[in-house]
C-alpha cells in the first residue's frame, strides 16, 4: 500500500495480513478482467461467491450472522483494496454491507436478521438500497414513494432511481412514507414480488459495473412483517449512508494509489527530448500533489476508524472525509491522465476507468456541496439547506 507516513506501522499483524491477502486475491482474480467487465457494463456475478468466501461481503458485520466481523480499520482496508481494482466492486460491498445488512441489523427484527443476513454474507442473496428518487437525491425527505397499511399488509407505490445492483438484486431495502402519518419507514421487499420491476439504466459512462437501475413499485404488497420495526424517520436511512460513506472515505484512496503508481511507471519509461518525463519539474509537481493528497486522506481514514471503534464517530466527521477524500482521488486521477497523455484515454491503462468512476463517487451519497452544508451547519449552528 502507498503509505508515505508509515501509518501501517500502527496496524496490527492481522490488519496487515488482511490487506495483503485481499490484494493478492483481487490482483489474481479481478484485475486481469476488470477493464473488459467495465467496457461491457457487466457486473461479474461469478465473482460474488469468491468475495463471500474471502469474507468481503459485510466484512464488519457480526460473525453470528455469517460475516467476518472485522474491526473498523480492517474493514476500511478491505474497501481500499476493492476500489483499487474498481469503484464498482467497492460499491457492491458497500451496498451489501452498509446499505442492506446494516439496516436489517440495526433496525430489523431478529427474525429478519436470521432470514437475510447470513444469505447476503454468503453471496446467496444480493440486495439493493432504494432511497433516491427522480425528485432529487440530495433531498431524500421529499420522497414521494408511499406505503399504505392494508390489514396485515403494506401496499407500496413509487419509483426509485440510480439504484446500484437493482436489476440483479433479490431483495430491496425500500424507504417509503407511511401514508397515515408521513413517517419514513424501511421495508425489505423481495424483488420477485408482483408489481416490482427494475430497469437497468443504459449508456452510463461511469461505474459501469454497478448496474444502476430504476425501480418501479406498483401496488407492491408485502406483509407487515417486512417493515423494519425500529426504523422511523429520515435518520434511519441517513445512518445507513453514514456507514457507506465511511467505506467510501477509505475506498477512494485505492484508485488514487493505483493511478499514482501507473502514472509513475509510465513517467519513467516515456521519454521526450532525450529524458524520461518523470524528470520534468511540472510532472514531479503533479506527483507531489497526488502523494500529499493520498497521505492526507489516509490520515483522515485512519482517524475515522479510531473514532468509530471508540464510539465517538459523528456523521459530520464522515462528511468531511467523504468530501475531501473523494475529491482528492478524482483530482489525482485527472493528474495521472494528464501524465499518461494520449495513452491515458485508452483502457490499455486503468487510469481513465478510475477517473470516470470517481466522477460518480464524488457525486453520489452526498455531493461536495451537500457535505459543505453539513459541515457549515455543524460549524455555525445555522442551517443553509433551505
Amino acid at each position: 500500500m502507498l503509505d508515505y507516513y508509515r501509518l501501517s506501522d500502527q496496524f496490527t499483524d492481522e490488519e496487515r495480513q488482511t490487506q495483503a491477502g485481499v490484494r493478492e486475491f483481487l490482483d489474481a482474480e479481478a484485475l486481469p478482467h476488470i477493464s473488459g467487465w467495465w467496457e461491457r457494463a457487466e457486473f461479474p456475478r461469478q465473482l460474488v461467491p469468491r468475495l463471500a468466501e474471502f469474507g468481503l461481503i459485510g466484512a464488519n458485520m457480526p460473525v453470528e450472522y455469517g460475516a467476518a466481523g472485522v474491526g473498523s480499520l480492517a474493514y476500511g482496508l478491505v474497501m481500499y483494496e476493492l476500489e483499487r481494482i474498481d469503484s464498482g466492486l467497492r460499491s457492491f460491498a458497500s451496498v451489501q454491507g452498509a446499505l442492506c445488512m446494516y439496516p436489517i441489523l440495526r433496525y430489523g427484527s431478529e427474525e429478519q436478521r436470521q432470514a437475510y443476513l447470513p444469505k447476503i454474507a454468503s453471496g446467496e442473496m444480493i440486495g439493493c438500497f432504494g432511497l433516491t428518487e427522480h425528485s432529487g437525491g440530495s433531498d431524500p425527505g421529499a420522497m414521494e414513494t408511499k406505503a399504505r397499511r392494508d390489514g396485515d399488509s403494506y401496499v407500496i407505490n413509487g419509483v426509485k432511481v440510480w439504484i446500484s445492483y437493482g436489476s440483479i438484486a433479490d431483495i430491496a431495502i425500500i424507504w417509503a412514507k407511511d401514508d397515515e402519518d408521513g413517517t419514513i419507514r424501511g421495508f425489505v421487499v423481495p424483488t420477485d414480488t408482483p408489481g416490482f420491476s427494475a430497469k437497468k439504466i443504459e449508456r452510463q459512462m461511469s461505474l459501469r459495473t454497478s448496474g444502476a437501475s430504476e425501480l418501479v413499485l406498483e401496488d407492491v404488497r408485502v406483509p407487515a412483517s417486512a417493515m423494519l420495526p425500529k426504523a422511523a424517520g429520515l435518520s434511519a436511512p441517513l445512518s445507513c449512508l453514514t456507514q457507506a460513506r465511511y467505506g467510501i472515505s477509505w475506498g477512494v484512496l485505492g484508485p488514487l494509489e493505483y493511478v499514482y503508481e501507473e502514472a509513475l511507471a509510465f513517467s519513467k519509461a516515456r521519454k521526450t527530448f532525450g529524458k524520461p518525463i518523470g524528470g520534468r519539474q511540472l510532472v514531479q509537481d503533479k506527483f507531489a500533489d497526488m502523494l500529499a493528497d493520498h497521505t492526507s486522506g489516509l490520515l483522515r481514514a485512519c482517524q475515522l476508524a479510531r473514532l468509530k471503534d471508540a464510539g465517538k464517530l459523528s456523521y459530520t466527521h464522515v462528511s468531511l472525509a467523504k468530501r475531501e477524500n473523494t475529491r482528492a482521488a478524482l483530482r489525482g486521477a485527472r493528474l495521472a491522465r494528464e501524465i499518461l497523455g494520449a495513452s491515458g484515454i485508452t483502457l490499455d491503462y486503468h487510469t481513465i476507468r478510475h477517473m470516470l468512476n470517481l466522477e460518480t463517487v464524488d457525486t453520489y451519497e452526498g455531493t461536495r456541496d451537500i457535505h459543505s452544508l453539513v459541515l457549515g451547519r455543524d460549524i455555525t449552528g445555522l442551517d443553509a439547506f433551505s
